[in-house]
């Protein structure tokens, strides 16, 4: 087992969620929010500002061959590309679509030793603290004319340490001073001694597993614990989805010299967390390139671009799911946490709704997917037309429509 700057780099992954008796997720870590972001994060060099700029199809972020090139962290609104909105717009003959976005942000570049204010350490960790969620590239191509902060070697396992080992000491720092905190209040006269106790209960737990070199999201926390946890906004309790940037031919391959070394690393450290090769330069040439250069080009590299696999696993991280409603016009797709209940998707389309909510007539993915024309009598004929309570926990594709006090239906 590898030790380094005193903890341990080399841990299994355990649970990290509760589940309640049916199987439906309770609290999770991180905001309690259908409106979550994400983070694109790592080295200095590794591509990153030419992903975001594939990622947003825009000009934002900072592509250069220097180090700190992004300095403020950019944002942008990505669309999410799903099947499913498309097959709903014809399956109900509407007009138009409404899909939903993930907010990406990119943020400037890492380097060694940012725990202590190394580069732009500190402003990088502040702002992934941001974030909700992590997308974490990671360099995989060798090129002589791109430097590579660290020695100007390409070892992706060496960078992998080195931003989990800042993630880590930072978390330490914040619990520290949260444990002194404590500590304080402790001895201050009131009531509210038994809080305080058992706040330095979870942050002494908290700060064994960062020692023994454990990200938060790899521990096994209750419900209790999970609301201390999320009062702290912890780096290391945000999960991320690795992006490991080869060059075009290895994107189109299928390969790369360096992936079964990332692949064990992340297996052996966090076996829950995705890797995902995909090519900066190739999603850049397909975003900036137009007519018969591009068909040249797709000739040349004809693989499709990661951006929906992207989109996809990364929401996946985030427990983020979708549900439909349809008519008179739009199909339109929302984003909740998964766990949410009927009532707390009827609050996502309206306030009012959430409060006056009766019940909520649903569709299933599975009982719509295949079918080229509604017929809703047939439908509910054969038990797929589902009336739900309040107690209803929406599924990924579900079609609601909602009823609510005051004759208003949505």
């Amino acid at each position: 087992m590898q030790v380094y700057r005193g903890f341990s780099t080399c841990v299994p992954r355990l649970a990290k969620q509760t589940t309640n008796a049916s199987g439906s997720v309770n609290k999770l870590l991180g905001r309690p929010s259908n409106n979550l972001s994400t983070g694109l994060v790592g080295l200095a060099n590794v591509g990153k500002s030419t992903f975001f700029q594939a990622l947003t199809k825009s000009t934002l972020g900072n592509p250069a061959n220097y180090p700190y090139a992004t300095i403020e962290p950019e944002k942008s609104i990505v669309l999410v590309p799903l099947e499913k909105l498309d097959h709903y717009l014809k399956l109900y003959q509407l007009s138009k679509t409404v899909p939903t976005n993930l907010t990406i942000w990119d943020i400037a570049g890492l380097t060694r030793n940012s725990s202590t204010g190394a580069g732009l350490g500190n402003k990088f960790l502040s702002d992934i603290r941001q974030v909700d969620g992590v997308l974490q590239v990671v360099r995989g191509f060798v090129d002589d004319e791109i430097i590579h902060i660290e020695e100007n070697k390409v070892d992706p396992v060496r960078d992998l340490v080195i931003v989990q080992d800042e993630l880590i000491l930072k978390d330490l720092e914040i619990i520290e001073s949260e444990i002194e905190r404590a500590k304080r209040m402790l001895k201050k006269p009131g009531d509210k001694k038994s809080v305080y106790e058992y706040q330095l209960q979870v942050l002494d737990r908290l700060s064994d597993l960062l020692y023994e070199g454990k990200k938060v999201i790899n521990g096994e926390w209750d419900e209790e614990e999970i609301d201390v946890i999320n009062g702290l906004n912890l780096l290391t309790a945000k999960p991320t989805v690795y992006l490991l940037n080869v060059s075009e031919e290895d994107y189109c391959l299928g390969s790369n010299e360096f992936y079964p070394q990332v692949a064990n690393w992340i297996n052996t450290n966090c076996p829950e967390d995705k890797v995902i090769i995909f090519s900066a330069q190739h999603e850049r040439m397909l975003n900036e390139l137009e007519g018969e250069e591009l068909k040249e080009y797709k000739e040349m590299y004809p693989k499709e671009s990661v951006i929906p696999l992207v989109v996809e696993e990364m929401r996946n991280v985030l427990h983020l799911i979708s549900f439909y409603t349809c008519g008179p016009i739009e199909a339109r797709q929302w984003t909740i946490r998964k766990g949410s209940t009927a009532p707390e998707a009827a609050g996502l389309i309206h306030t009012d709704l959430q409060k006056t909510f009766i019940n909520a007539m649903v569709y299933k993915w599975q009982d719509l997917s295949k079918l080229q024309a509604l017929d809703e009598t047939k439908l509910k004929a054969s038990g797929k037309q589902h009336r739900e309570g309040k107690k209803y926990i929406v599924e990924d594709g579900d079609v609601l429509l909602i009823k609510a006090a005051g004759g208003n239906a949505r």
